[in-house]
């Protein structure tokens, strides 16, 4: 056994505590150490190169790396020793850097003394590891892509563009999301239906892109290169097929509901499309508000009314089977409930709303055609109080973190407030502006300087009502003046939420959230679009708060790393994997029980008793080890973290030897003659 110690400076990360010296001088005499050196930067190229040279050189059968974390440049220096002729899976990362020097910043003697003995862990695991080599599995050349906001959208396009087959889920009866809600898009102030519409168009048209709207993925079974979806696309009653989109059928309809996509500040019918953009431009009727049910027909006025005749009242739900190689998650978010805020009205007074809804208000193709007006009676406001942060960066309300994009729709706001009433008044309560993006300084500054808009630096206390008017409370903390002022409207800016539905979604695909709900990524500089689950990405705010810019090209990011994973025809799995030892399995089932990933199976064996035996599908096992801790007999084992690799960590680190101690077979039974290893 021939091991090789390679430990790194790392600048004054880990220099500027450790005594490198010293250590090295220490880990040279470590059994089957014959090389030990260090570099200011072994993850550089000249690092590398050392490390190869080295291998060569002295005939290195067994590398440890002592740096930084694993996940940061593990996969770096495995492909070096692999350059140098070793198998990539004999290495150790020894991480002085994160679990060492990072946390005992002022204990110099501690660190290095801690360092040697992650070093020394990492040298008699490392001497018991064995060549691995990669599982390989087929590969479908298909991508399932949930959500059909603009983020869904650009992924889809650009993955059908590169010539792969796309899944399009949307549970909305159309694509879109909340970008087809907005009238105008900051900094520019372009319109954004004219930007939109024509991606959906494209998306809707695209040969390679299977569109399902008002549908919603039900089951998702397997693993990367190997998904099996169920999709439940629910009955829109009419035929898309047939359905021209000519409206007839909505004008008869008696009922009239409040319309979803104005936030419900508008009405539709219970037969409607959500706005007159929508792709597919196809009707759906809401049997939940429609004087028709599932057994029941009382009214035909929109069957009577349809030429084609594409309403079909016995439609129903269709179960949808499709196989992918990868999912791309992009459902966006929701806004956070404005019954929560009681203290500025929340759902208590009808005139304090939502940004959303103030969107609508603004937007030509809105419930009152672009003319600001109140939704308690109507009247067009003349001073109107946005504030920002309702709710954000606040942890009494559960949502610390900034929202992102409020600061900027806010000033958008106010400056299209003041385009549609011109005499009005627009006043901006805020903490501070956070406007990091391209041109988006300078347009606050444009609105800032605008006659009849007013930013007061300061927190709302109150929003109460006084007659037909809003009291607004609060303070001007750079003239430390309490305000009052009285407002026909007031807007608040919510946190942005995950979207409904994305806890269950995670939960499914065994993808991890944050503490918010949102999807997290594996690294957030280095791989912030890939989920810790291989083969799912993450596209727009199913991860955290994005404006359109970010969305988009996340979604275009996400989607090239769909394609950098089709250009291999089968796919290369970590051999990090399960793996039975017949001999010692008893059939307990146990290691099964556990498996979160449904990766082990319980089998009978051919013999005359036909006993139980577990079996691992090495393309859904994931390496988490939890078979390996139910396991009585430790009859399965993860490759790579075996249990005598374990023990040899843990007894490197406690300086202890170990001894075995032989189990007596007991009489008749079927006691495990194996020994234990423990330590003196």
């Amino acid at each position: 056994m021939r091991i090789g110690v390679f430990i790194c400076h790392c600048g004054r990360n880990i220099a500027g505590v450790v005594d490198i010296k010293a250590l090295v001088d220490r880990v040279s005499t470590l059994e089957n150490v014959v090389y030990a050196t260090n570099e200011m930067y072994l993850c550089s190229d000249p690092g590398q190169r050392k490390i190869q040279e080295v291998i060569k050189e002295f005939k290195l059968d067994r590398v440890v790396v002592a740096a930084c974390s694993p996940k940061m440049h593990g996969a770096t220096f495995a492909r070096a020793i692999e350059e140098a002729g070793l198998n990539p899976y004999l290495i150790e990362i020894a991480n002085i850097r994160e679990q060492c020097s990072w946390v005992h910043q002022d204990l110099r003697k501690i660190a290095t003394e801690k360092a040697f003995k992650l070093i020394k862990a990492a040298v008699a695991k490392v001497a018991l590891a064995k060549p691995l080599e990669p599982v390989y599995v087929p590969l479908t050349r298909k991508v399932l892509i949930i959500g059909g906001g603009v983020a869904g959208i650009q992924a889809a396009l650009d993955i059908a563009n590169g010539g792969f087959e796309v899944y399009l889920v949307e549970k909305s009866p159309t694509i879109g999301g909340h970008m087809a809600q907005l009238d105008e898009t900051f900094p520019t102030l372009d319109c954004s239906a004219c930007i939109l519409t024509p991606r959906m168009v494209e998306a809707a048209r695209h040969p390679n892109i299977h569109l399902y709207t008002y549908a919603e993925v039900k089951q998702v079974e397997g693993v990367v290169g190997s998904y099996k979806v169920t999709i439940e696309q629910k009955p829109r009653y009419v035929d898309p097929e047939k359905c021209t989109g000519c409206g007839d059928c909505a004008e008869v309809c008696p009922v009239i509901v409040p319309n979803e996509f104005d936030q419900g500040l508008g009405g539709r019918k219970a037969i409607y499309i959500p706005f007159p953009q929508a792709v597919p431009a196809v009707y759906t009727i809401d049997l939940e508000h429609c004087l028709n049910t599932e057994k029941l027909i009382v009214c035909e006025q929109c069957y009577k009314a349809c030429g084609p005749k594409a309403i079909n009242y016995l439609m129903g739900p269709k179960e949808i089977e499709i196989e992918v190689g990868a999912i791309v998650l992009a459902t966006g978010y929701d806004l956070w409930p404005i019954e929560n805020l009681r203290e500025y009205g929340g759902g208590e007074y009808p005139d304090v709303i939502n940004g959303l809804e103030f969107e609508r208000l603004l937007c030509s193709s809105g419930p009152t055609g672009g003319v600001v007006r109140r939704p308690s009676d109507g009247k067009i406001p003349k001073r109107v109080v946005f504030i920002q942060c309702a709710g954000s960066r606040d942890p009494k309300h559960g949502c610390a973190y900034c929202s992102k994009i409020c600061c900027m729709y806010t000033a958008k706001h106010a400056l299209l407030y003041k385009h549609a009433v011109p005499d009005g008044e627009a006043y901006v309560f805020f903490i501070d502006v956070r406007a990091a993006g391209k041109r988006y300084e300078e347009f606050v500054q444009r609105v800032m300087g605008t006659d009849g808009i007013k930013y007061l630096r300061g927190k709302v206390s109150k929003v109460f009502q006084r007659n037909d008017k809003l009291v607004v409370w609060g303070v001007d903390t750079l003239s430390g003046v309490a305000v009052e002022i009285e407002a026909d409207m007031v807007v608040l800016a919510l946190p942005i939420v995950p979207s409904q539905g994305t806890k269950e979604l995670a939960q499914m695909l065994k993808a991890p959230t944050d503490e918010y709900g949102f999807l997290s990524e594996i690294h957030p500089k280095l791989r912030p679009v890939e989920s810790s689950m291989m083969g799912i990405y993450l596209a727009g705010a199913v991860q955290a708060p994005k404006d359109i810019p970010d969305s988009v090209s996340q979604a275009s990011a996400a989607a090239s790393k769909v394609l950098s994973l089709f250009s291999n025809k089968q796919l290369a799995l970590d051999p990090i994997k399960a793996e039975v030892d017949l001999e010692k399995c008893v059939g307990c089932g146990e290691c099964a029980k556990v498996c979160p990933f449904g990766a082990i199976t319980m089998k009978k064996r051919l013999d005359k008793k036909k006993r139980k035996y577990a079996e691992v599908n090495k393309a859904l096992c994931q390496g988490c080890g939890c078979c390996m801790a139910a396991c009585r007999k430790e009859a399965i084992q993860v490759e790579g973290f075996t249990l005598p690799q374990l023990r040899a960590q843990i007894y490197a680190i406690l300086d202890a030897k170990p001894t075995k101690v032989e189990i007596k077979k007991k009489e008749g039974g079927n006691e495990d003659k194996t020994a234990i290893v423990k330590p003196r």
